[in-house]
């Protein structure tokens, strides 16, 4: 195997289940281009070895995924032309010009590398905890089955602290329901995991100290059906919601996405793509994020 500097792979059960740990914790594994590059090779490498047959996607540290990396020096230092500038910065668009370049990125690293895992041709579970925001979302809906810890909670907060319309592989109508998702995104406000698996969002939830032991157990039962089986159901499942129009909506979606971008993009002087503090969006300063209860506007902080 590869020797990957943000992310871990292992194989367990004589190679019948791969195990794939973001393993950015002191950035809450939030989601920059090396670490997305390492994990689609990680998930391919999976993929193409025959022995494996559920590939489980877990975290280290309290967090699953904060979503994308918003500025971190190691995030900043692979954007910038120099000697660590992330190779992925020199190809795919990344060299053209306006709103091309970002469009181009945006489609390769963050909308066409998530569905390609959302089709794997194994079956993948999400392992998840602590709170799953925005980005982390896209990369817990990629998988067929999500297995949580009961301290989860999840939201999108991309629209009331960065006036854009979600993120780029918008699966929110179809994972939380269509008025939900309009609640949710409207307000920023999150949903606990007993609410999540009640939606059939969530496959199991347990305790924290059990999350890592229970989801292998789970792996391993599903690792006992025979692979055609396990593979003609996830492609009958994905194929019945692509031709209720899921995989066009994914792409109308992220034009919408890029639209909002050269929105903000065009309004501003320095061109920044989503909302600053006087567009009324600053997200460092922005109040904690809250439950969406049903009898209250809003909860208490």
């Amino acid at each position: 195997m590869k020797e990957y500097r943000y992310i871990r792979y292992e194989t367990l059960d004589d190679g019948q289940i791969a195990r794939i740990v973001l393993n950015r914790p002191e950035a809450r594994n939030a989601q920059h281009r090396g670490l997305l590059v390492e994990l689609h090779d990680a998930f391919l490498a999976a993929e193409s070895d025959d022995g494996v047959r559920v590939v489980i996607l877990s975290g280290a540290g309290p967090l699953f995924s904060s979503g994308h990396d918003m500025g971190s020096a190691e995030s900043l230092a692979e954007r910038t032309p120099g000697p660590d500038q992330h190779e992925t910065f020199k190809i795919n668009g990344a060299t053209r010009a306006g709103a091309e370049s970002r469009m181009l990125g945006e489609w390769h690293y963050f909308f066409e590398n998530t569905r390609r895992w959302r089709n794997l041709r194994k079956i993948t579970v999400a392992q998840v905890q602590g709170p799953v925001y925005a980005a982390g979302l896209m990369l817990m809906w990629a998988c067929d089955l999500i297995v949580a810890a009961d301290n989860v909670m999840f939201a999108d907060v991309v629209g009331t602290r960065l006036g854009m319309c979600g993120v780029e592989y918008f699966a929110h109508p179809w994972e939380f329901g269509p008025r939900k998702t309009k609640e949710l995104m409207l307000t920023g406000d999150s949903i606990d995991v007993h609410e999540a698996h009640s939606l059939g969002m969530v496959s199991k939830v347990f305790p924290l100290e059990d999350l890592e032991d229970r989801t292998l157990e789970f792996a391993r039962r599903i690792s006992n059906l025979p692979t055609m089986t396990a593979l003609l159901i996830k492609e009958s499942v994905n194929q019945t919601v692509d031709n209720m129009g899921f995989y066009n909506a994914l792409q109308a979606c992220f034009s919408l996405h890029q639209l909002n971008h050269s929105h903000w993009a065009e309004i501003h002087e320095n061109h920044y793509p989503v909302g600053l503090p006087e567009d009324g969006f600053d997200w460092r300063s922005a109040p904690p994020i809250v439950p969406a209860v049903k009898d209250q506007v809003r909860t208490s902080d």
